[in-house]
């Protein structure tokens, strides 16, 4: 069993920063990819960033993103960040991490990122 514990979100004011953090723990290994998703209010979740592998493979990000984000892993802490920058208040939602190992799907609770002066 995997579980996923995000940190790091909060109230930050438009062009501000964030960064939050997925622990894992557990059996972790094999992993397929690894991603942030988040949902607004009245919104379905979206893919926000993925990397392929256990970090350092293929990475994906939501056209929304446009440069802004970055998605990183740090396997020896068993982490997954991903870096905010210049947010904006349409960036407001909840955010989930994601991990996938041998095709099963795990979750975090998510944590919420407000964007808001």
């Amino acid at each position: 069993q995997v579980q996923l514990v995000e940190s790091g979100g909060g109230l930050v004011q438009p062009g501000g920063s964030l960064t939050l953090s997925c622990a894992a723990s557990g059996s972790i290994f094999s992993v397929e990819y690894v991603a942030w998703h988040r949902q607004a209010p009245g919104k379905q979740r979206e893919l926000v960033a993925s990397q392929s592998g256990n970090g350092g493979g293929l990475v994906y990000y939501g056209d929304f993103v446009k440069g802004r984000f970055s998605i990183n892993t740090d396997n020896a802490k068993n982490t997954v960040n991903l870096q905010m920058n210049n947010l904006e208040p349409e960036d407001t939602a909840v955010y989930y991490c994601n991990v996938n190992i041998r095709g099963s799907n795990f979750w975090g609770q998510g944590t919420q990122v407000t964007v808001s002066s």
